[in-house]
């Protein structure tokens, strides 16, 4: 029986079918998601910082960071940064934290003038073969709200004005 395993494994090694014939091509497709995945995190975090902006958040630059751009979103949507805390409870807190973060961008999208709905189609992501469609929609929804000024009234997050005001408190006179 040992017999054959050995003549089975070298002759499948020496037809060239060995796994490590392919791992070249299996790093080259690592990397090139992997520099998509970065491409799309820069994506998202300029669009992010350029939203924050507009609504005169204090702090843009949170969208750079991992969690606190999950933060960022909660405050721009009025809600506190503190239910980020949600995502260290598995499947439990995630689910109001996405219902959040949704009800958070309908809030940002109207804030930038664009019909609140438009946060939704995210939530097609997870309907097959419709999901890959709704994820680029999303991320160019996310790109015409940050760069693509709707005409209007201007609205601004009703939490940014207050950060903004505990931050430069101006001193009283004697």
């Amino acid at each position: 029986m040992m017999d054959f395993m050995t003549n089975y494994m070298s002759n499948y090694m020496m037809s060239g079918l060995y796994p490590a014939s392919y791992l070249g091509g299996e790093l080259i497709m690592m990397s090139l998601m992997f520099l998509f995945l970065i491409a799309l995190y820069f994506y998202t975090s300029l669009a992010l910082m350029t939203i924050a902006t507009k609504l005169n958040h204090p702090n843009p630059w949170l969208a750079w960071i991992p969690f606190a751009n999950i933060a960022l979103v909660l405050q721009l949507g009025n809600f506190h940064w503190a239910w980020t805390f949600l995502l260290l409870v598995p499947f439990l807190g995630w689910i109001p934290l996405i219902v959040l973060a949704i009800i958070s961008t309908w809030r940002i999208y109207e804030a930038r003038n664009y019909p609140g709905w438009l946060a939704l189609i995210g939530l097609f992501g997870i309907i097959p073969f419709v999901g890959k469609l709704a994820s680029v929609a999303s991320l160019v929804i996310l790109g015409f709200v940050a760069w693509r000024d709707q005409p209007g009234k201007k609205v601004v997050s009703k939490t940014a004005p207050k950060l903004a005001a505990k931050k430069l408190k101006p001193k009283k006179k004697k």
